[in-house]
């Protein structure tokens, strides 16, 4: 009998490491992949989780990462019930003040790994599987000096709405999770220690437990996008409907950039 199992990445802090401490509350599994860098954090998971564990220390900005999944879910094939992709990373600062070889680096962990995972994933869920994959409020807009990596988000977001109409036939659903500021360790690197701070106005400020909890609710309503939080929801909406120069402008006001 195959093992039912889940899938976290980016699950040794943030929002990926609540969504493995909250997994229990979504569904019950046979086994949990976790799956970042640094290994001593994935085993702490292990007395935070009721379920067997399987830590799997990989750099997904490499291939060869990709590689080495593929080659376990051959070796084991599980059954993959649930798949979140929360790996991921941003730089607050103007785009050329970032290394080239960082901004790429954005783009392979926060797109190409989100689809590898997802591609290498799909052939081994059933039907009622899920997906969640982590995008932003940041999808909605262009945001100057949050270039790079609003646009990564903007390819997760408009990636898993499309993967969900082309799976539905499966009956697998893909969530596209779109957080407002969180309060995580993604800041420690996304702010840069020796330059003026970008973002000086937070509208708010949420915690991931409410992301999570929603998300898994609207997961298993199998919405295509899922939003926390009143203020998150009308900054969508507005981005929608206003032209993006006027988006732009009023943010570049707001946080007192030149």
């Amino acid at each position: 009998m195959k093992k039912k199992i889940a899938v976290i990445t980016g699950a040794s802090s943030g929002i990926g490491k609540k969504f493995a401490e909250l997994l229990e509350t979504y569904d019950t599994f046979d086994e949990v992949w976790v799956i970042a860098r640094r290994l001593e954090r994935l085993e702490e998971l292990k007395t935070k989780i009721p379920f067997p564990l399987r830590p799997l220390p990989l750099d997904l900005t490499s291939p060869a990462s990709y590689e080495a999944y593929a080659a376990l879910l051959s070796e084991q094939t599980p059954e993959i019930t649930l798949l979140v992709n929360c790996s991921g990373f941003g730089k607050f600062c103007a785009t050329l003040d970032v290394p080239l070889e960082e901004n790429l680096n954005m783009v392979d962990l926060n797109c190409k790994a989100v689809m590898a995972m997802c591609q290498h994933s799909i052939p081994y869920m059933p039907k009622g599987a899920k997906i969640i994959n982590i995008a932003s409020v940041a999808a909605f807009q262009p945001i100057p000096y949050i270039n790079v990596y609003g646009a990564t988000k903007a390819f997760v977001l408009s990636y898993s709405r499309a993967l969900n109409r082309e799976l539905k036939a499966k009956g697998i659903t893909v969530t596209a999770v779109c957080p407002f500021w969180t309060k995580t360790e993604f800041f420690n690197r996304a702010i840069a220690k020796d330059q003026n701070t970008v973002v000086k106005k937070y509208v708010a400020m949420y915690v991931p437990e409410q992301i999570v909890r929603r998300a898994f609710r609207d997961a298993k309503r199998g919405r295509d996008v899922s939003k926390y939080g009143f203020i998150a929801r009308g900054q969508m909406l507005l981005a929608k409907m206003l032209p993006h120069r006027f988006v732009m402008s009023y943010w570049m006001h707001q946080q007192k950039l030149k």
